[in-house]
């Protein structure tokens, strides 16, 4: 079994205005069922790790939605922080806490936010990556690509290690179409979709290893995380704390020592980054319209959303008015009680642009 880690942050900017920085992503139905996207994560997890062996890192703002929407989760399994420090911060927290608890454990890492098709595939997958961890690597699941895409880093993968497991080269930068393109061709690239699977004792050491600053301030927060002392540990030590993504930080250079490896992945991912990406994921109608989340009726038996000769439309319907599309193509409608966004399919990337935007004029609408 593995101690399972979700890191659950940021405000799922190109998901505005659904995703708000006071209620992001994850804690949306967006899964073409009732469940939010975090409470997805939790039940996959399910068969590898048990739920007291589950944690997640979250800011302070998120944790009573996680908390109400995880009511099985034990208290003490929500790592609050007190501010952001990017996603190494919060992970290597989440590693070393456990390894207070339970210094021989092997715990992954999985965003809060992704989602997947094929939950007994995932299992597989992972199994595979424990076992890899186990011998001691950093082992990252890297999902087997269907088409070239820009909107991912990427793993080079070296040679076999055993069974599916790879070794994993270097850590690539978003492509360009053309080196994308090139990169699937080859088949010795995967989409990183930093899932990660470790030995907490080996994390930490190359966490020490490569910074030294990072590790040695977790390991005196998490000294202190099951006392009475952690508020006065964690708010004189947390601000110090270097910002900096676990792959900047650890995977690169631990890749670079021949450390890091992979198993491929082909069990219906995506990270849902925008509305474009729901409305090629979620059941869509025969002219291809996808209405995300509860579409029932108003009061009085009233459709919510009355589209007529639209197609490709990805409507989002959450102020309980009627929205209705006439003669609409490939466009998104997202209808909130205080904003509305209406933007082509093809310029979804384009909304963090919106709301850097009203960040910049200081509208508490993000």
């Amino acid at each position: 079994m593995l101690h399972a880690v979700i890191p659950a942050g940021g405000s799922g900017t190109r998901l505005w205005p659904l995703s708000r920085a006071t209620n992001p992503k994850f804690l949306h139905p967006l899964t073409g069922t009732a469940e939010t996207l975090i409470q997805a994560t939790v039940a996959r997890l399910a068969p590898v790790a048990a739920l007291g062996d589950t944690y997640v890192v979250t800011g302070v703002a998120h944790a009573p939605g996680i908390a109400r929407q995880l009511p099985d989760l034990p208290d003490s399994n929500i790592l609050i922080e007190p501010s952001p420090r990017d996603s190494c911060a919060a992970i290597g927290l989440a590693a070393a806490v456990i390894a207070q608890r339970d210094p021989e454990a092997v715990m992954g890492s999985f965003a809060a936010d992704h989602l997947v098709r094929d939950g007994a595939r995932f299992v597989e997958v992972l199994r595979d990556a424990e076992a890899g961890a186990r011998r001691g690597l950093l082992m990252t699941v890297g999902i087997t690509p269907t088409h070239p895409e820009t909107g991912y880093g990427y793993l080079q993968c070296g040679a076999t290690i055993d069974g599916p497991v790879r070794t994993v080269d270097e850590f690539k930068e978003k492509p360009t179409l053309d080196v994308a393109t090139e990169y699937v061709r080859s088949g010795r690239y995967l989409w990183n979709a930093s899932m990660f699977v470790w030995r907490v004792d080996v994390f930490l050491k190359e966490l020490h290893r490569q910074q030294p600053e990072l590790h040695d301030g977790l390991i005196r927060i998490a000294a202190a995380w099951d006392t009475d002392d952690r508020d006065r540990v964690l708010g004189e030590i947390w601000p110090t704390l270097p910002k900096i993504s676990v792959d900047y930080a650890v995977m690169e250079g631990a890749a670079a020592a021949g450390l890091v490896a992979t198993v491929p992945g082909d069990f219906g991912w995506n990270d849902v980054g925008d509305f474009h990406t729901l409305g090629d994921v979620l059941p869509a109608d025969d002219a291809g319209n996808v209405i995300v989340g509860d579409s029932a009726t108003l009061d009085g038996g009233k459709p919510e959303v009355l589209l007529h000769d639209s197609a490709g439309t990805v409507v989002v319907p959450q102020s309980g008015r009627l929205v209705a599309a006439l003669g609409m193509r490939d466009v998104i409608i997202v209808d909130t009680p205080d904003a509305v966004l209406v933007c082509p399919r093809d310029r979804a990337q384009d909304v963090k642009k919106l709301v850097d935007e009203l960040k910049e004029r200081g509208d508490s609408r993000i």
